[in-house]
């Protein structure tokens, strides 16, 4: 491991990863999957399975969608495909057939890693794949890669933004509401540079493939979805460490400060590229930002890092990040209402996020709005922080059950709208009212997405 300081100028070399089966540039990558009979697993609500089903179609493959979820739940993802007679749904209990009788299983984000399903795949040497390890793979363009517990999304918007601004062809991708991946490499070119937000299910699919990212950059590393990862935060940490496992020694890893110290301690003998370790004093302090917070200066910093690493120029990298409005439903700013300014930040699902947000605002004029689905997350921190803010406001339940008792004063309200009303009355001019649950949506909302809308649509009906 080599731990350096950010060099600017660095071209990155346009070969990925361990992966000897990569695409040459220029192959029409739709062959590879033309005539496929293919299993895609949990093909979600948000739009990227939907978007991967209809690219395999188009490529002429036989696509067959297997979801555990009711047929009813997952209706608006068959309607939205209803025009492709090569796509079959199943819904309800898999079938071990489906794995055993393919050509690929592509599955989607949360499918469990001792699934029996997967299990039977790998038992009959069926490849089993995610989207963006195979964008990777098939489409031979330079690929940054950016994952962490906080400040993924963010970091990977600011870098589209930097390299849009500095005339790069760019593609944006991974974790991104409504984008299939998948559907990137119709428009993929040798030119192109692809920057994809890698949570740790997607980057289980870059370890099954032994490929890592030219450019990879790790935020911040917290525990969270523990539920899924049965309280083993190593177990977390080893998903997301595919970012930097299969990096060559010329491809560079860029560390949060963060996390830095963890990750080298348990993986130092295994980084081989070059390593980079970031904070917000990186950014040099006469750089403004649009959005407000130390953390989204620490966000900057490491998207600077990554357009630095790319070749590009500082003075495009200054302009495009002065004038970034940030990531919906990300500490985002939504309006002012008779003086009281309201932000929707409901993607802080964990309660360093949060904490994060009310840092970046005056906690003591602060109606925060909070609660939701349990996940097992440690919340003392938080919990010690809320007596700061003017009043809390939790949404029902089972987080929200968890830590009740320790915020007697707290409000706690059956629906969203009865949350937004009561958050209404607690503010005065000069306030502002924070959504920012901490908790999982699930339950209440289909999703952080739909939680994040509902709360937009009622904030536009306040008066």
């Amino acid at each position: 491991m080599r731990l350096m300081d950010p060099v600017r100028g660095k071209t990155l070399r346009m070969s990925a990863g361990s992966s000897a089966s990569r695409a040459s540039n220029g192959v029409d990558a739709s062959a590879h999957f033309r005539g496929k009979k293919i299993t895609l697993m949990r093909i979600g609500l948000l739009g990227r399975g939907v978007g991967d089903a209809a690219y395999l179609a188009k490529c002429g493959a036989e696509v067959l969608v297997v979801d555990d979820a009711p047929r009813e739940v997952m209706q608006p993802s068959v309607d939205a495909l209803q025009e492709f007679k090569n796509i079959t749904f199943k819904f309800g209990k898999y079938d071990l057939k489906d794995f055993r009788t393919c050509d690929l299983v592509l599955k989607g984000a949360g499918t469990a890693y001792d699934s029996p399903e997967i299990a039977e795949a790998h038992k009959h040497n069926i490849p089993v794949r995610m989207s963006a390890d195979l964008f990777a793979e098939l489409s031979g363009v330079t690929c940054v890669g950016v994952t962490g517990t906080r400040g993924k999304s963010t970091v990977v918007h600011m870098l589209h933004a930097m390299l849009k601004g500095a005339k790069k062809p760019v593609l944006l991708g991974g974790n991104v509401r409504g984008v299939s991946t998948l559907a990137l490499l119709a428009e993929a070119t040798p030119e192109h540079v692809a920057v994809l937000e890698l949570d740790s299910w997607q980057l289980q699919g870059f370890g099954e493939a032994q490929m890592s990212p030219h450019i990879a950059v790790f935020t911040t590393l917290y525990p969270d979805h523990m539920n899924y990862y049965k309280n083993d935060a190593d177990a977390y940490l080893a998903d997301k460490a595919n970012i930097f496992l299969y990096q060559k020694t010329d491809d560079t890893l860029i560390l949060g400060k963060q996390c830095a110290p963890t990750i080298i301690e348990k993986y130092a003998d295994r980084i081989d590229s070059k390593t980079l370790v970031v904070d917000a004093l990186k950014l040099p302090d006469t750089w403004t930002l649009a959005i407000p917070g130390m953390h989204n200066r620490y966000d900057a910093a490491l998207a600077l890092a990554a357009t630095r690493a790319l070749g590009v120029e500082d003075e495009a990298s200054r302009r495009a990040l002065a004038s970034f409005a940030g990531v919906p439903g990300r500490l985002e700013f939504l309006r002012e209402v008779n003086g009281v300014r309201v932000y929707n930040d409901t993607t802080a699902t964990t309660p360093e996020a949060t904490l994060a947000a009310l840092a970046a605002l005056e906690p003591s004029r602060t109606v925060l709005i909070a609660g939701g689905t349990d996940k097992g997350l440690d919340m003392d921190a938080l919990i010690a922080k809320l007596p700061e803010v003017k009043r809390v406001i939790l949404l029902a339940g089972n987080g929200t059950d968890r830590i009740k008792k320790e915020l007697p004063d707290a409000q706690v309200c059956g629906s969203l709208g009865e949350a937004v009303a009561a958050a209404r009355s607690a503010a005065a001019p000069g306030d502002t009212i924070l959504f920012s649950p901490a908790f999982t949506s699930f339950g209440m909302f289909k999703n952080e997405f739909d939680r994040g809308d509902q709360f937009v649509q009622l904030v536009r009906e306040l008066q």
